[in-house]
C-alpha cells in the first residue's frame, strides 16, 4: 500500500488498532469489493446497509457522470433546480400515501435532527408551543447528531459528549431474550412494552411531549425486529395523546424489509419518517424526511407572505449528484424487482441463518427482511473482542460482514443469488469453528 495512514481520522474506528494492521478496499462491483491485496470480498452489509442494488452498476454511474458535467452544482435556498423537484416526487410516490412533503439532507444524521425539528416547529405551529420534549427508546441508533444521540440509547455513542439536549426521555428497549430467542421474523411477545410510552405521558404530561421516535427495526444495535403487535400499539397511544410519530427509517427504507418502507411489512404510518443510505444506493451522500402534508401545511401556512416558514437546511440539500443517483437507483430497483427479490430469498435466508444454532458461541439468532443478526457469547471482561475477531477472521477469509457489541449484523445487496447466501454462510460456520 502507498498510503500515507497518518493524517485521516478514521470515523467509528479503533484507529490505532486499524493502522497497525490496514483492511483496505480499492475497488468494487456487483456483490464484491476487491481488497489492497487483490482479493474479493463478498459483501455481506451492503456496505453500511446501503448497496441495496450491489456495486458500481453502469445505470447509476452514468446518471451521476451525466449530471456532473450537465449540473455539478445548485444553491438550494431561494433557488431551486429540477432534479430536486423529480426527485422529491418519485421518493413521495414510494413513501405511505399521507407523507407527501419531501425534505431533503445529506445523511441519516441530519434526517434524524430534522425530523425532530419538524415535529418542535409543527407543534409551535399549532399553538401547542408547550410540547418540546422528545422521547427516544434505549438501545436506538438515530445517528451522531446531538439530537440524534440525545434521543438514541447507545451509552457508547453519547457518553463522551455531556448532557445531550435537554428534555429527552427514553422508551424501555424491546429485546426480551427471555422469552424470545432465536426469532423467526418479528418476536411473539413484547408488544406490552409499547404501553411504556403511557407511563411517559403520566411523568411527564402528554402537553409537554412533542414526538416519539424510533426504528421500526433496531438494526445498527444488534437487529432487533418489533415485537408483533408493538408498532401498532405505539401508533395507537401517540394518537390518543396527540404525539407524533417518526420512524427513522435510514437503515429499513427502499428494500431491507421487501417494500419501500416499513409500512409495506407492518401496517403502521408514521407522522414523519427519515430516510438515507440505500435512496442513491449509497453512490452519492443523500438523506431526507418524508413528512404528512398536514404538518407541512401546518408549518407553511403559520408564517406571513415572504417569510422563510423553517428556518433550517443544508448547503448540498438536494444536490443535483445526489438526486441524479436517486433518481437512477429508484429506477434499478423498480427494472430490478429488488424489493420483490427480498421476498423470493427471505425463506432461504432464514434457514441458513437458523441453522447456525448449535454452532459454537452462538447465544442467539435473529432475521427480518434481508437482514440477521448473530448474537456471540462474550468472552469474561472482554465485551465485543470475539465479534471483533469474528469480523476479522471473516475478512481474512473473503467476506464481509458488520460487528456490533457481541453481535454480527448481516445485510447484504439485495442481488445477492441463493448460491451466494450459502458462500456467506459456509464461510460463516468455518469462522465459528475455529473461534476461541
Amino acid at each position: 500500500m502507498r498510503n500515507d495512514l497518518t493524517s485521516y481520522w478514521m470515523p467509528f474506528t479503533a484507529n490505532r488498532q486499524f493502522k497497525a494492521d490496514p483492511r483496505m478496499l480499492v475497488a468494487a462491483r456487483g456483490m464484491f469489493y476487491r481488497s489492497h491485496d487483490g482479493r474479493e470480498i463478498l459483501d455481506g452489509t451492503a456496505g453500511l446497509w446501503c448497496c441495496n442494488a450491489g456495486h458500481g452498476d453502469p445505470r447509476i454511474v452514468a446518471a451521476i457522470q451525466r449530471q456532473a458535467a450537465e449540473l455539478d452544482y445548485a444553491p438550494s435556498f431561494q433557488m431551486g433546480h429540477p432534479l430536486a423537484f423529480d426527485a422529491a416526487s418519485r421518493i413521495a410516490a414510494l413513501t405511505p400515501a399521507t407523507l407527501d412533503a419531501i425534505f431533503f439532507c445529506n445523511s441519516g444524521s441530519e434526517a434524524v435532527d430534522t425530523a425532530l425539528k419538524v415535529a418542535l416547529a409543527y407543534q409551535r405551529a399549532r399553538g401547542q408551543g408547550g410540547r418540546t420534549r422528545l422521547i427516544g427508546r434505549e438501545r436506538g441508533y438515530h445517528g451522531v447528531g446531538f439530537g440524534g444521540i440525545s434521543v438514541g440509547g447507545i451509552v457508547g455513542n453519547r457518553k463522551m459528549f455531556g448532557t445531550m439536549l435537554a428534555g429527552v426521555d427514553h422508551l424501555r428497549h424491546t429485546h426480551d431474550p427471555t422469552r424470545n430467542l432465536f426469532t423467526r421474523g418479528m418476536p411473539e411477545h413484547g408488544a406490552e412494552l409499547a404501553d411504556d410510552l403511557e407511563r411517559l405521558v403520566a411523568l411527564h404530561d402528554a402537553s409537554t411531549i412533542a414526538a416519539v421516535i424510533v426504528e421500526p427495526v433496531a438494526c445498527s444495535t444488534g437487529v432487533l425486529a418489533p415485537p408483533k403487535n408493538y408498532l401498532q400499539r405505539l401508533r395507537a397511544i401517540c394518537d390518543r395523546h396527540e404525539i407524533l410519530l417518526i420512524f427513522d427509517e435510514v437503515i429499513t427504507a427502499f428494500g431491507r424489509l421487501g417494500g419501500a418502507s416499513s409500512t409495506d411489512l407492518f401496517g403502521v404510518v408514521p407522522d414523519i419518517m427519515t430516510f438515507a443510505k440505500a435512496v442513491t444506493n449509497g453512490a452519492v451522500p443523500l438523506g431526507g424526511v418524508a413528512v404528512a402534508q398536514s404538518i407541512h401545511d401546518t408549518i407553511v401556512d403559520s408564517s406571513g407572505p415572504g417569510a422563510v416558514e423553517f428556518p433550517h437546511g443544508y448547503t448540498y440539500s438536494g444536490h443535483p449528484l445526489a438526486c441524479a443517483a436517486a433518481l437512477a437507483t429508484l429506477d434499478v430497483y423498480a427494472e430490478d424487482g429488488l424489493f420483490e427479490r427480498v421476498g423470493q430469498l427471505e425463506p432461504h435466508w432464514e434457514a441458513r441463518v437458523h441453522a447456525l444454532r448449535g454452532q459454537p458461541h452462538v447465544a442467539d439468532l435473529r432475521n427480518i427482511g434481508l437482514i440477521a443478526a448473530i448474537e456471540l457469547t462474550p468472552r469474561a471482561n472482554e465485551p465485543g473482542a470475539r465479534a471483533f475477531d469474528f469480523y476479522r477472521s471473516c475478512f481474512e477469509r473473503g467476506v464481509l460482514v458488520r460487528a456490533t457489541g457481541d453481535t454480527i449484523a448481516l445485510s447484504p445487496p439485495l442481488i445477492i443469488s441463493p448460491a451466494q447466501i450459502d458462500d456467506l454462510f459456509d464461510t460463516i460456520e468455518t469462522v465459528l469453528r475455529n473461534l476461541p
